[in-house]
């Protein structure tokens, strides 16, 4: 019945683009509609994700949920940034990184098995976070005063996300070379083929991608209706949105025993979005508007503690369902907080 349901509500998304276009609803009702769209979408990916994972093994395949997730943030933050919503772009970021770390990570440990995970895996994804979040200082530090716009900031991000982005290639060479010599004779046979899982979540991401865009086009609107800040929209509201394919694909995986699987989801996605999603982002907004990598002190220690609290939690290569708790409750702790910060 579920996945019927599932179904027959992927005829949201082809609905809100409707209603986009012609122009029958406010702001309000589109963000709704938009985040509602967005639920079955993501729980496609999910089971595009996991008939794929069948051939290529848990890495390539949380690798491939995390390319394949992270489209509509990119989408997200480049219709922001040409909307100069700068604060959004980098909330909605920052959320996406603490979300995948804690609470898409959290859900995942918390409705799978206890079983071990891939220990060197985990280590290397929250290890680049760590890194990412140490170069973003370079940025941070100068940016806590002053104007955050300042052309010197704005060069002054450009070497920390060339940085990044090599860093990120490098590590994800060595860990491809390492997924396919573990798994060069585990993969699976049944289900869907890897042709069509592929073709299924390119065009499901398509479509997100567009019903993303949607919702930057209302952000505003609904922020203020809803009485609540820009930030606190961006990096929580619009960031599990944004991360909806990795909510849902790595607690489907998960439910079905694939914790392994689920925590790859989780942290590669974490982990992208931190060496290249941000860099890349700061980069391509040159030939829109160009943004700083000026995050805030409590975006900064949102990252850091995220990483700092799944490593501890990790650190001995277990799933159990009171770390997912765990990582669930300080998720609250830090929305809370970015409640409370407000804006700028």
């Amino acid at each position: 019945m579920a996945r019927r349901l599932l179904w027959a509500s992927l005829g949201l998304a082809p609905i809100t683009m409707i209603v986009y276009f012609v122009g029958q609803a406010d702001d309000f009702t589109l963000f709704v509609m938009a985040a509602a769209s967005l639920v079955p979408l993501a729980w496609l990916i999910g089971e595009a994700t996991e008939h794929a994972a069948h051939h290529t093994g848990p890495g390539i395949g949380g690798l491939l949920n995390a390319t394949f997730g992270n489209a509509p943030e990119l989408i997200i933050s480049l219709f922001a940034i040409n909307k100069g919503l700068f604060e959004v772009v980098r909330g909605s970021l920052t959320g996406s990184v603490v979300g995948n770390l804690l609470l898409v990570l959290g859900f995942s440990l918390l409705f799978g098995p206890a079983k071990p995970i891939d220990r060197r895996s985990a280590m290397t994804s929250l290890g680049l976070v760590a890194a990412a979040v140490l170069l973003f200082l370079v940025v941070a530090i100068p940016g806590w005063s002053g104007d955050t716009t300042r052309h010197s900031l704005q060069v002054l991000s450009i070497p920390v996300s060339i940085v990044l982005l090599l860093i990120y290639v490098v590590v994800q060479r060595v860990q491809l070379k390492r997924f396919r010599a573990l798994h060069a004779a585990a993969t699976e046979g049944g289900g869907w083929s890897l042709r069509r899982s592929l073709l299924v979540l390119g065009v499901t991401t398509a479509a997100t991608a567009v019903v993303a865009e949607i919702l930057v086009h209302s952000i505003e609107a609904f922020a203020e209706k809803a009485h609540l800040s820009d930030f606190f929209v961006a990096a929580v509201i619009v960031a599990i949105v944004g991360n909806a394919a990795e909510h849902g694909g790595a607690v489907v995986v998960a439910k079905r025993g694939r914790v392994k699987l689920a925590t790859e989801i989780a942290l590669s996605s974490g982990a992208q979005v931190a060496v290249f999603l941000i860099p890349a982002v700061m980069i391509l907004s040159w030939a829109i508007n160009p943004i700083a990598l000026a995050f805030r002190q409590v975006e900064i220690a949102a990252m850091a503690g995220s990483a700092i609290l799944a490593a501890v939690l990790l650190a001995h290569g277990k799933a159990s369902s009171w770390r997912g708790a765990v990582l669930v409750a300080a998720y609250v702790v830090v929305a809370a907080v970015f409640y409370k910060a407000g804006g700028r």
